[in-house]
């Protein structure tokens, strides 16, 4: 039995809004000097180079179509989201994703913590075990916070142990509700057997100012479904065992599990489980809000010719963008344009050249980037593009590129553009990394 918990607060924006913008910010105009509130005021557009490049853009009507898809998603299948803020760090961000029924959001450090409380978030998830004297002094001075819930992760006897030895200062009947985190072989944290993760759960459930609140995996590891689908079974079962042991309060139990890639996955094996008491169902996908153009878009495609949950009309799409110029063309075969690691993710494959279009001239808007054109290099501010013989490209083009494991852009921007479909600038969003 599913439970709807009460949504969150949307969140309080103006202190962004009034953040004063120049060409300090990466993007930013030279010259230019202006609220970010007003930037969606001063006409600006990407294709007629009102901005310098690289320039990393949000595509603003896809990002709102991937938010409200997967609302529609999670509600079609009896789940709750709370995404991965740490993908982002942009409350304007996390406040369309509370808009859209979030019901907590994910972070990973103490100063994602930070900056989530700062901006109004009632419920959050610290995805880690805090271990250190500052992390678990944290946790417990977020919980004074009036209707403030905290979530963490604990994997062992002896980090239950640290946060025990903490909760013993802490007065209130707001506990900090811990989640035993189930792992894997070779993966990364977690407990390696059920017995140790039932252990850990005793060890909360027998601790004053802790409460046993669930049981979660990151399955995002896996490569293939065969192993998600064991590491999410043991996550059942062990569930399962505790609620028998009678380990758990009377609250709804948590399940939880990651990633964005195997999502589907999560969703059927935690609907298939059967318990006796009301079971709170959370994914902590990320990266679907922007979606991106290599990893994750085959793995929603995978999803979508397999799963066996409800999809809503549509899917996700690539709302993330880079763009850069065509700066030279030195030598037959290869173009290098401006951008670079310090601009766009490669770590999860190299970026996708998208489109082109040349200022200008007689384009109407950005067509499709011709076939044969491949990255082939990145250094810190250059992109080397393999580029065939009949390619169109000159100096002084521009280039969209498509992007690989949204994370690893995001945190290389203090400010992203939303532009419209025109790529006509709407607004910013600030991030906090």
């Amino acid at each position: 039995m599913a439970v709807a918990p009460a949504p969150l607060p949307r969140l309080s924006l103006r202190e962004i809004e009034e953040q004063r913008l120049d060409v300090l910010a990466k993007g930013m105009p030279s010259g230019a000097s202006v609220r970010l509130g007003d930037v969606a005021k001063q006409g600006w557009n990407v294709l007629t180079g009102d901005m310098p490049m690289p320039l990393a853009v949000i595509r603003e009507s896809v990002l709102k179509a991937n938010s409200a898809w997967m609302s529609a998603f999670s509600a079609a299948n009896g789940l709750l989201i709370a995404p991965h803020g740490k993908t982002t760090m942009a409350p304007q961000l996390f406040d369309l994703q509370i808009a859209d029924g979030a019901w907590a959001i994910t972070v990973a450090t103490m100063q994602q913590l930070a900056v989530a409380r700062h901006f109004g978030v009632k419920r959050v998830i610290l995805a880690n075990q805090p271990v250190g004297r500052q992390e678990i002094a944290a946790c417990f001075e977020a919980l004074r916070e009036p209707g403030f819930e905290l979530y963490c992760l604990a994997d062992s006897v002896a980090g239950v142990g640290l946060l025990a030895a903490a909760a013993k200062g802490h007065a209130g009947a707001n506990p900090l509700r811990i989640l035993v985190e189930i792992g894997f072989m070779g993966g990364r944290t977690g407990a390696r057997s059920r017995e140790e993760a039932l252990a850990v759960a005793r060890a909360v459930a027998a601790a004053p100012g802790l409460e046993l609140a669930g049981f979660e995996c990151f399955e995002g590891l896996h490569s293939d479904t065969a192993g998600a689908d064991r590491l999410l079974g043991e996550v059942v079962a062990t569930a399962a065992a505790a609620e028998a042991e009678g380990l758990l309060g009377p609250q709804p139990m948590v399940l939880s599990a990651g990633g964005t890639s195997l999502f589907d996955r999560v969703g059927e094996a935690f609907n298939a489980a059967a318990f006796k008491r009301p079971i709170i169902k959370v994914l902590r996908s990320g990266c679907y809000l922007t979606h991106d153009s290599t990893a994750y878009a085959a793995a929603f495609l995978r999803i979508t010719l397999e799963t066996s949950l409800k999809l809503p009309p549509g899917g996700l799409e690539p709302a993330l963008e880079v763009w850069a110029y065509v700066q030279s063309r030195p030598e037959r075969g290869r173009s290098l344009l401006t951008v670079g690691k310090r601009d766009i993710s490669y770590d999860s494959g190299l970026p996708v050249p998208l489109r082109w279009f040349r200022p200008g001239g007689a384009m109407a808007g950005p067509e499709p980037m011709p076939a044969g054109h491949t990255v082939l290099a990145l250094n810190d501010q250059h992109c080397h593009l393999g580029t065939p013989e009949e390619s169109p490209l000159q100096v002084g083009d521009m280039v969209a590129f498509g992007i690989g494991h949204p994370c690893t852009t995001f945190d290389k921007w203090a400010l992203l553009m939303l532009v419209d479909d025109a790529y006509r600038v709407t607004g910013a969003v600030r991030t906090f990394f």
